[in-house]
């Protein structure tokens, strides 16, 4: 397995079998660069996100599907397996579905309060990006993104950006808590 950025694709020495595409700040009709990377080769591309990305959205474009980055390490690799051997996926392995069939989604920071879309600003800040880059990506206003960002920090107790890279760096390589979610019903993103 190998982890690329998209500018690296082209140059990559041998073609992948599978594309695992990450969907962060991209909306589904519109994403060019899925697009050019289903165009550019010949591997299955798999649309992966937090995000309710319609699998429907992802096939018109070219992907071999959608899966959920709710699923655990082994529910994933399953998928990945299946969907590059042509099989079809089962629906829990799409949208992240618990014993009930009722929707799983959890996100990094899920536990400690954070909604889905504070969790996407961490992220774009751990990846080193300014506010009008942030809003750029994610579709939305210069404030909207501030927000977001002055929201997460109290949630997480920390005051500036490089103490906010330094708890997400920790709260992705620490085994996820236990704990009942804290936050509002599937769907609903203040």
């Amino acid at each position: 397995m190998q982890i690329v950025d998209l500018p690296t694709l082209p140059t990559m020495p041998h073609d992948p079998d599978v594309i695992l595409y990450d969907t962060v700040g991209r909306l589904p009709d519109v994403d060019e660069k899925l697009r050019m990377i289903v165009g550019a080769n010949d591997a299955r591309v798999i649309v992966h996100s937090w995000d309710d990305y319609p699998e429907e959205a992802a096939r018109r474009q070219g992907a071999a599907g959608y899966l959920s980055k709710s699923l655990g390490a082994d529910e994933l690799v399953a998928a990945i397996v299946a969907i590059h051997d042509g099989r079809p996926v089962p629906d829990g392995a799409r949208t992240g579905t618990g014993d009930a069939g009722e929707p799983v989604l959890t996100w990094p920071g899920q536990v400690d309060g954070l909604t889905q879309r504070e969790s996407e600003m961490l992220s774009f800040i751990t990846r080193g990006l300014t506010n009008d880059q942030i809003a750029r990506r994610a579709y939305l206003s210069i404030n909207t993104v501030k927000t977001y960002i002055r929201a997460a920090y109290r949630k997480i107790g920390v005051t500036n950006r490089a103490q906010a890279v330094a708890w997400a760096t920790v709260t992705a390589s620490t085994p996820p808590r236990t704990s009942t979610p804290r936050n509002r019903p599937r769907g609903i993103d203040p």
